[in-house]
């Protein structure tokens, strides 16, 4: 794993963009957030954002859905 992506380091720049677009990927290959995050020792919530910033339009959580 590169410095760039160590747990609680910064990612910017270009190194940001770069890893946006390969989560985006997995993402739309149908990887879940979780997985992702286990895989490049990020946290959910930095994997959720990295997401939202590159545009991606996120999957519902899935499961049975409550009627009122």
């Amino acid at each position: 794993m590169s410095d760039a992506l160590r747990k609680g380091t910064r990612v910017s720049g270009a190194d940001r963009s770069e890893l946006a677009s390969q989560l985006r990927r997995r993402y739309d290959e149908g990887e879940s957030i979780r997985s992702l995050a286990a895989a490049t020792g990020r946290s959910y919530g930095f994997v959720h954002r990295l997401l939202s910033e590159a545009g991606v339009e996120l999957r519902g959580r899935g499961g049975a859905t409550r009627k009122a």
